[in-house]
């Protein structure tokens, strides 16, 4: 039986939870596709029922900085993360979107994320870097966040390019003190890309002392796979679409943890908000 609470009982629930939001893709920054959408609005409905709120997002070179008045966050900026042996220097930038009063954090890079693009060049092709610009992703969010001090009750993720934030969570941050009480949620959208990955994203990942058997799926990193590795290492998963593959579909099926089935952008408010507070935070 679902549960159904008020406006009021729903604002009492989430009163002062803290909630990270991290998307490959957001709205209005992104054009609007299912990711972009939900990552706008999961933050939006936490927010409007009295959740405090943080969304940590790519800075990819096709954000028009100036229209959206980005601004890079000295005091956050300036770490170097160790991606395959290499050092990458961490820049943070922050916006607001106006109508919600919402802020939200940049991950950047030159390296990785100058191009103007998200994912794939003119011709469609994956950009053979998107392996390390997960590692990146993952390891540039956490380490920000440490920076503010800030401990969440919940890590929301969304999209494939944030997909390696629950495995680093649990397995590279581990012994980070500051997450030991987060309750890490996936949601898992339609297939967003053809073919893979590189392929020694498995060995890079190893070089952060992460065992090889634990993300084994990896020799193979293509979507459902990189989808697999997220779901494994989160407390609880949202189906954000209405057709996933037979072969995901069946792993999520056999995990151990609470599974909101899709839900209508319309109904999400009501099923996302009694999903966190009955199942997530419980």
């Amino acid at each position: 039986m679902q549960l159904c609470f008020s406006d009021k009982q729903k604002k009492v629930f989430m009163n002062g939870k803290k909630v990270l939001f991290v998307s490959s893709e957001l709205v209005p920054y992104l054009p609007e596709n299912p990711v972009s959408l939900m990552s706008y609005e999961a933050p939006r409905m936490v927010n409007s029922n009295g959740g405090q709120i943080r969304i940590f997002m790519p800075r990819y070179g096709n954000i028009n900085e100036r229209r959206h008045q980005l601004h890079e966050v000295i005091r956050l900026s300036g770490m170097n993360l160790v991606i395959n042996d290499m050092d990458m220097p961490l820049i943070i930038k922050v916006a607001s979107i106006p109508k919600e009063r919402i802020q939200v954090y940049f991950i950047d890079n030159d390296e990785y994320f100058k191009r103007k693009a998200t994912f794939a060049d003119a011709d469609g092709n994956l950009f053979p870097d998107n392996d390390e610009r997960a590692i990146f992703f993952a390891k540039g969010v956490v380490e920000t966040v440490k920076k503010l001090n800030w401990s969440p009750d919940i890590i929301h993720v969304h999209g494939w390019m944030a997909s390696l934030v629950p495995l680093y969570l649990r397995k590279y941050y581990a012994d980070e003190p500051l997450f030991s009480e987060s309750r890490i949620v996936t949601s898992v959208y339609g297939k967003d890309f053809e073919g893979e990955l590189d392929t020694t994203m498995i060995d890079k990942i190893a070089f952060d002392g992460i065992d090889k058997e634990e993300i084994s799926a990896l020799s193979h990193p293509e979507y459902n796979n990189l989808l697999k590795v997220a779901v494994d290492h989160s407390d609880a998963v949202i189906l954000a679409a209405e057709e996933l593959s037979d072969d995901l579909k069946s792993h999520i099926d056999n995990l151990s943890v609470p599974v909101l089935p899709y839900v209508s952008l319309q109904e999400a408010e009501e099923a996302y908000t009694n999903f966190y507070n009955t199942e997530v935070l419980k």
